[in-house]
């Protein structure tokens, strides 16, 4: 049982939704950054999306991917990611760590070494966004052979035939995207999110998580309700990109986490 399944488990027995907060690995640098991480669990974040800075990254709002620019910018790489990780695990063996990305620089470091490493490091499970299900073979394949759990994204446009597609080899939990677009760039609406969890969970018994257009205790309690669990990326970044101490942003975090837990 992976970190991730454990995790998913014991909120299950205590009757409690799941909020994963994304954070971009070595923004605004490596020791604000550090601190920010190891005082997520603290805060109430029973997942972390640990996000790797990436030069042209497809999917992220303008948030995000000024947060990627910023940590570039500061030195970050994907061995200092792997070493932000590994140290986070020293004080932390329990909560799970999910690498969200792209797959640039895990090609270019070689899947057979990446995935040794991030095993190594602590990783639990890895999103890489720009691998379609028809490139299993690529990364998410020897990422589960390597005990890593692959998780995939569904999205408003993910009909019921491509669906099983998406399913097929996803594990850990299925990322439910609530809006069409980037990250950040619209409000995420119960209403129209509880059908599509209902959706996908008619053919998967994995947990589903909504992430996008989540900014307040209020929406993160209204869409964890209708589902397993929410995710808030921008909303904390963009604490960040404001100069908000790690102190600061993690009071913020600390809301959207009391929200979820108390659908």
């Amino acid at each position: 049982m992976s970190r991730i399944d454990a995790k998913f488990a014991d909120l299950k027995a205590a009757g409690k939704k799941a909020f994963v907060a994304y954070v971009m690995a070595g923004d605004p640098d490596y020791d604000r950054s550090l601190e920010l991480v190891k005082g997520l669990p603290a805060a109430g974040v029973d997942i972390i999306e640990l996000g790797l800075p990436f030069t042209d990254p497809m999917a992220d709002g303008p948030t995000i991917q000024i947060a990627g620019q910023r940590a570039l910018k500061s030195g970050m790489t994907l061995q200092r990611t792997l070493d932000l990780a590994a140290e986070f695990r020293k004080d932390n063996d329990a909560t799970p760590i999910v690498l969200m990305g792209y797959y640039n620089p895990i090609y270019s470091r070689g899947v057979k070494r990446f995935l040794a490493d991030a095993k190594a490091a602590g990783i639990d499970g890895l999103i890489v966004v720009d691998l379609p299900p028809e490139e299993d073979d690529e990364l998410c394949i020897p990422a589960q052979e390597a005990g890593l759990n692959f998780i995939r994204l569904a999205t408003p446009t993910t009909d019921d035939a491509r669906l099983p597609k998406v399913l097929e080899n996803t594990s850990g939990f299925v990322y439910y995207v609530s809006i069409t677009g980037i990250t950040g760039a619209a409000a995420a609406e119960a209403g129209d999110v509880g059908p599509e969890v209902a959706r996908i969970k008619a053919q998967t018994d994995l947990p589903v998580i909504v992430g996008f257009g989540i900014r307040t205790p209020e929406t993160s309690r209204a869409i964890a309700g209708v589902a397993d669990g929410a995710v808030v990326g921008s909303a904390i970044v963009a604490k960040v990109g404001e100069g908000e101490s790690p102190a600061d942003v993690l009071s913020f975090v600390k809301g959207l986490a009391d929200g979820a837990h108390s659908a």
